[in-house]
C-alpha cells in the first residue's frame, strides 16, 4: 500500500533561480542550506531532468581546484536536500543525482521560457499585444540577479548566460513597445539600460527610434555620436550597420521610420477594436435608397484610400440616425473597429478637434503619454495607428469642414460618414448626400410603429394630418407618436385637433430649424406641469451633461424624483441619457428649453433660483471635497454660506472621482453665474477646486474661467471677488511655469484689494503665492518678507494648513539662500503640522519641500525615503504634475548621490509626465538635470543637446539659471 503523504510534503514544491536560489513548498519558503548547498541545488535545477555525475557536480561547485574530500562534500550536500525536499524528488541514480520536478514550469526558468516562446507564436502571428503581455509575464520572473550569491565556475557561467538572456527578452519587448507607440516611456527604461550595458548597440537603436518618435531628433543623433566615441575608445571598432542605418534613416527623416509599424495599443490579450457606435432605433423606418446608397459608399472603402460620405440636412430631419443605421449594417466590413463622436457643431462650444483626436486615440489603445500635444502631431499619429486597419468612424453633427479634416482616417479601407447641418462641399473627395423630410408613407409607417397598428388604421385619416403637421420631419413624428403612445385615453384625433390649433403648429414646421422648434413645441405642450418644470430648468445650466444629484439641485427636489422625472423626459426624446446617472439635451433642444424658461417660468425669479441652488451644490460638494484631502483646513470657513447641500464622500478617492469627472461642468458653472447676487460663491467654487489647476488637469480651462471672474469682478466693482479670482490665476500662472512677471503682478494686486476689502485668508494666500513666485524669479530677500508675513497672518487667523504651507515654501528661501540648517527644520516643522492633520495630499507637499532641503544637506537616505513617500501620494491624488517634479527631485539626488544611471531614467518619466503641463521654465530645468545625468554616464552628445534646448528655453524667459547651463555646454565643448 503506497504510503501516505502528510499535508506538508503534499503542496506543490516551486523553485528559483531567477534570483536567489529558492524552493518552496505551498507558500512556505524551504530552507537551502549554506551557498554550496544551493550551488549544488542549481546544477540538479538547470540540468532540467537529467542526471548529473558526481564528478560533474565537483567541477559545477569547485572546477579544477576541489577539496579533498569534494566527494563527500557532494554527498553531505544531496543528502541535506533530500530531507527539505518532498520524497522521491532528489533522487540517486548512476553515481550521480537528478531532480524529478512533476511540473516543468515548478521551475522559474522553464516557465520563463514557455512564455518567452508563446510570446514569440504570437509576435509571428502579428499579436504584438500578446506577445507584450506575455514578455512582462517572463520578465516579471526575475528576482535581481540570477543565481544570487551561488559560487563556483559552473553558476558563474549559468548567471551570465541567463542575463544575457533577459537582455534579449527587454530588447524584444521594447521593440514593441515601440511598434506601439509607447516611444515615450520607452525612453526613460532605455536611458537607464544603455547606462548599465553601455557595449550593447541594440539597445542604443532602440534609444535612437524611440528619442526620435518622441520629437527628438539631435538627441537621437547624438546617441549615435556617442556610441561611435565609446566603441572606438573601449574596443576600437566602429558601430554596427544597424547602428548606422537608424543615424541615416533619421537624416532623412525616413517616414516608415518615424511611425510605428503596429497600432499602439495597451497591454492586453488582443488588439484594442472599438466598438462606440450608438444604439440603432428599433422602429428605423424608410429611406431605403439612402441606405443603399450610403452602403455602396461604405463598401467601396476596400482598396480605396478612404471612403467619406457626408450627410447634410435640418435638425430633426433624421441624419444621425439614417448614419447610425447605416454604421451598423457596415459594422462587418469594418473588423478593426468603429469610432463615433458627436462634435456638438450646432452648439456654442463645438468640439475642438486635438480633443477628438485624443479619445480617439486613446479608444485604440495609444497610452495618455504616448498622444502629443499638438493637433497635427494627433492628426499624424491617428493616421498612423489605423494604417493597416479597417475603421468606420462616424462624426456626428459636425460645424464645418475645417472641424472634420483633422479626424479623416486617410488611409486605405478605413471609411467616414459625417452628419452636419450644412452642406460640405469643401470637403474634398465626400460623397454628399442631402436629406430632406420623410415622404407621406414612411413617416406614416414610422409614426404607426410607434402608436401601435390598431389605433393608426382606426382613424387613418387623422394620423395623415398628424404627419403632415410634423412637416414629415422624423423627430417631430417621434416625439408626437411617443406622446400619443403614453397617453392610452388620447385618440388619434384628438392630436390632429392639437396640431391643426394654429398655437401649437406654427407656419415654420415645414422648414428650417423653426421646423424643429415647432416639433419641440408640440412635444413640450404635452408635458404634465412638473415635467414642463424640469424641462424648461434643466436646460439652463450649460456644459455638455448634468449629473442626477446636479439636476435635483436645479429642480429642488429629491433624487429619485428627479430621476423618475428625467427619465420621463427621456422617453419622450427631449432628453438623452448620456451615461448611468447623467443626462443631456440635443443643443437645439436646450435652447428651445431656453426659450420656454424664458417665456413660461413663472415668477421669472426661480431661473435665477435654479441656478443659485446648481451653484450651492458645487460650491458645498467641492468644500467637501477639498476638506477631505486637507481635514482641518480654514479655507471652507472663509467660503460663501451654500444653502443647498451637496454631496458628501467618506474616502478621498471617491471623491477625487467627482471633481475631475465633474470639472468641465462645474467650471462651466461658475462661468454662467458670474453675476450679481452669485459672483462671490462662483469664485469661492473655483478656489476650492483648485486641484483642478494644481494637477494640470484642467488648468486651461481653469485660467480662463478665473481671469473672466477678475473681470466681471472688476467691472462690477467687487474687490473680495477680484482679489479671490486674481489670487487663483497667481496659482494658476506660478503652477504653470511661465508669466511669473505677470503673477507676482496679480498677487499683489490681490493682496492690496483683499486688505481693502477686509479679506484676511485672501491677503494670506497671495502673500504665500508671492513668497514662491519671488523664489522662483531669484528674490530671495523679497520672497523670505512675503513669506514671514504670510506665516504670522496664518497663525492670527488660526490657519494652521495655511501656516505649514507658508513654512515649507520658506524652507525653500533659506534653502536657496544657504541656510541648509534652518531650511531644514522649517520643512520638518511644516510636514509635522500636517501630519498631525492628517494632511496626506499637502503632507507629499511638505515633504517634497523637506526632501529638498535634506538633499543639500547631503541627508541623502532621508531625503529618498520623504521623495519616494511624496511621489507615493502624488500618484495617488492624480497630481501630475508634483509626481513630475518629485521625479525630477529624486534625479537631483541621484547626482548628488553620484547614481548618475538613476538619476537618467527618473528625470526622462519627468520629462514624460510634465508634457504640456508644468510650463518651459520647469522643462528647461529637467533638461537640465537630464543633461547632467546623461554626461554622468558617458553619453556626452546626447547630454549637450539637451543642454542646448535647454538654454534657447531660458534665454527666452530671461531666466538667470540660463547661466549655469552656458557653463556646462562651455564646459562640455572645452573637453
Amino acid at each position: 500500500m503506497p504510503q501516505q503523504r502528510g499535508p506538508e510534503e503534499s503542496a506543490t514544491l516551486r523553485f528559483g533561480v531567477l534570483g536567489p536560489v529558492r524552493a518552496w513548498r505551498g507558500e512556505e519558503l524551504l530552507a537551502t542550506g549554506s551557498p554550496q548547498q544551493r550551488a549544488l541545488l542549481a546544477a540538479l535545477l538547470l540540468r532540467e531532468g537529467r542526471t548529473a555525475t558526481a564528478s560533474e557536480l565537483i567541477d559545477a561547485l569547485w572546477g579544477e581546484e576541489p577539496p579533498p574530500r569534494a566527494l563527500a562534500a557532494v554527498r553531505t550536500y544531496a543528502s541535506r536536500l533530500r530531507k527539505v525536499l518532498s520524497p522521491g524528488v532528489l533522487v540517486s541514480e548512476s553515481g550521480g543525482y537528478a531532480l524529478r520536478l512533476g511540473d516543468a514550469r515548478s521551475l522559474d526558468v522553464a516557465a520563463a521560457q514557455e512564455l518567452a516562446a508563446e510570446a514569440e507564436k504570437a509576435k509571428n502571428a502579428g499579436d504584438l499585444c500578446h506577445a507584450r503581455q506575455l514578455l512582462n509575464e517572463a520578465l516579471a520572473l526575475w528576482d535581481g540577479e540570477s543565481l544570487a550569491s551561488v559560487p563556483g565556475p559552473y553558476a558563474d557561467t549559468q548567471r551570465t548566460r541567463l542575463e544575457e538572456w533577459r537582455l534579449q527578452l527587454l530588447e524584444s519587448r521594447l521593440y514593441m513597445d515601440l511598434e506601439q507607440g509607447c516611444h515615450a516611456e520607452a525612453v526613460s527604461e532605455l536611458t537607464a539600460l544603455t547606462a548599465a550595458h553601455p557595449l550593447r548597440e541594440r539597445l542604443r537603436e532602440l534609444l535612437m527610434v524611440a528619442l526620435y518618435r518622441s520629437g527628438r531628433q539631435a538627441e537621437a543623433l547624438a546617441v549615435y555620436a556617442d556610441t561611435r566615441r565609446l566603441l572606438a575608445d573601449e574596443l576600437g571598432v566602429d558601430p554596427r550597420p544597424g547602428l548606422k542605418d537608424i543615424q541615416q534613416r533619421i537624416l532623412q527623416a525616413d517616414p516608415s521610420l518615424a511611425e510605428p509599424s503596429a497600432p499602439a495599443q495597451e497591454v492586453s490579450s488582443a488588439p484594442v477594436r472599438p466598438a462606440q457606435l450608438p444604439a440603432t432605433v428599433p422602429d428605423f423606418t424608410g429611406r431605403a435608397s439612402f441606405v443603399a446608397e450610403l452602403g455602396e459608399v461604405l463598401a467601396s472603402a476596400e482598396g480605396r484610400v478612404m471612403a467619406v460620405s457626408a450627410l447634410a440636412g435640418i435638425g430633426g430631419v433624421g441624419k444621425t440616425t439614417l448614419a447610425v443605421h447605416v454604421a451598423h449594417q457596415a459594422r462587418s466590413a469594418f473588423p478593426d473597429g468603429q469610432l463615433y463622436m458627436d462634435l456638438q457643431g450646432a452648439g456654442p462650444r463645438a468640439a475642438e478637434p486635438e480633443t477628438v483626436l485624443g479619445s480617439f486615440l486613446r479608444a485604440l489603445g495609444t497610452a495618455d503619454s504616448a498622444i502629443p500635444d499638438s493637433l497635427e502631431e494627433r492628426a499624424a499619429l491617428y493616421r498612423s495607428v489605423l494604417d493597416g486597419r479597417r475603421v468606420l468612424v462616424l462624426l456626428d453633427n459636425a460645424k464645418d469642414a475645417a472641424q472634420v479634416r483633422p479626424l479623416l482616417p486617410g488611409t486605405e479601407g478605413c471609411a467616414a460618414l459625417v452628419t452636419s447641418r450644412v452642406r460640405m462641399v469643401d470637403l474634398a473627395g465626400a460623397h454628399l448626400v442631402d436629406l430632406d423630410v420623410m415622404s407621406p408613407d414612411e413617416a406614416l409607417s414610422l409614426f404607426t410603429k410607434i402608436v401601435g397598428e390598431e389605433r393608426v388604421a382606426a382613424e387613418r385619416k387623422a394620423a395623415l394630418d398628424v404627419v403632415a403637421a410634423c412637416g414629415f420631419l422624423p423627430l417631430a413624428i417621434r416625439i408626437a407618436a411617443s406622446r400619443l403612445a403614453a397617453r392610452r385615453t388620447w385618440t388619434v384625433s384628438v392630436l390632429a385637433a392639437k396640431l391643426a390649433d394654429e398655437r401649437r403648429r406654427l407656419d415654420e414646421l415645414q422648414a428650417g430649424d423653426l421646423a424643429v422648434k415647432a416639433t419641440f413645441e408640440l412635444g413640450y405642450g404635452q408635458l404634465e406641469p412638473a415635467q414642463a418644470r424640469a424641462f424648461r430648468l434643466l436646460g439652463l445650466a450649460d456644459g455638455p451633461d448634468i449629473s442626477l444629484a446636479a439636476a435635483a439641485a436645479v429642480l429642488d427636489l429629491p433624487v429619485d424624483d428627479t430621476e423618475d422625472l428625467l427619465e420621463s423626459l427621456v422617453d419622450t426624446s427631449l432628453l438623452e441619457s448620456a451615461a448611468p446617472g447623467r443626462y443631456r439635451y440635443h443643443d437645439l433642444v436646450r435652447l428651445y428649453a431656453r426659450a420656454c424658461a424664458e417665456r413660461d417660468e413663472h415668477p421669472p425669479s426661480e431661473r435665477d433660483a435654479a441656478m443659485s441652488r446648481l451653484l450651492d451644490f458645487y460650491l458645498a460638494t467641492v468644500s467637501g471635497v477639498y476638506l477631505i484631502e486637507r481635514p482641518g483646513d480654514r479655507l471652507v470657513d472663509h467660503l460663501e454660506h451654500a444653502a443647498y447641500p451637496g454631496l458628501t464622500f467618506s474616502d478621498r478617492h471617491p471623491a477625487q472621482d467627482w471633481l475631475y469627472s465633474e470639472a468641465v461642468c462645474l467650471l462651466a458653472c461658475v462661468r454662467q453665474t458670474m453675476r450679481t447676487g452669485m459672483m462671490r460663491r462662483a469664485v469661492d467654487v473655483l478656489w476650492a477646486a483648485v486641484d483642478l489647476a494644481e494637477s494640470g488637469a484642467n488648468s486651461k480651462e481653469y485660467e480662463a474661467v478665473a481671469a473672466l471672474l477678475r473681470d466681471v469682478a472688476r467691472e462690477e466693482g467687487d474687490p473680495r471677488t477680484e482679489a479671490r479670482a486674481l489670487t487663483a490665476l497667481a496659482f494658476v500662472h506660478q503652477h504653470n511655469g511661465s508669466r511669473f512677471d505677470v503673477a507676482i503682478e496679480e498677487a499683489q494686486s490681490a493682496n492690496e484689494l483683499a486688505r481693502s476689502a477686509d479679506d484676511p485668508l485672501t491677503a494670506c494666500w497671495s502673500s504665500n503665492i508671492s513668497g514662491v513666485i519671488a523664489l522662483y524669479q531669484n528674490r530671495n530677500d523679497a520672497g523670505e518678507v512675503h513669506l514671514t508675513g504670510a506665516i504670522e497672518n496664518f497663525r492670527a487667523l488660526g490657519d494652521r494648513p495655511g501656516e505649514a504651507s507658508a513654512l515649507c515654501n520658506l524652507s525653500r528661501v533659506h534653502l536657496a539662500t544657504g541656510r541648509t540648517e534652518t531650511a531644514v527644520e522649517l520643512a520638518r516643522q511644516g510636514t509635522a503640522m500636517y501630519d498631525d492633520m492628517g494632511h496626506a495630499l499637502k503632507g507629499a507637499n511638505g515633504r517634497y519641500a523637506l526632501g529638498l532641503a535634506l538633499t543639500q544637506s547631503g541627508k541623502l537616505a532621508e531625503a529618498t525615503e520623504c521623495l519616494h513617500q511624496a511621489l507615493w501620494v502624488f500618484r495617488d491624488s492624480r497630481q501630475r504634475l508634483w509626481e513630475g517634479m518629485t521625479l525630477f527631485r529624486l534625479a537631483e539626488l541621484d547626482l548628488a548621490a553620484r547614481r548618475p544611471a538613476q538619476a537618467a531614467p527618473n528625470a526622462e518619466m519627468a520629462l514624460t509626465l510634465l508634457r504640456g503641463i508644468g510650463g518651459e521654465w520647469r522643462h528647461a530645468n529637467v533638461l537640465t538635470v537630464l543633461g547632467r545625468s546623461l554626461n554622468g554616464i558617458g553619453q556626452l552628445d546626447r547630454a549637450q543637446v539637451c543642454w542646448r534646448e535647454a538654454l534657447e528655453l531660458l534665454e527666452a524667459l530671461g531666466a538667470p539659471e540660463a547661466d549655469e547651463v552656458r557653463g556646462l555646454l562651455k564646459v562640455a565643448s572645452a573637453a
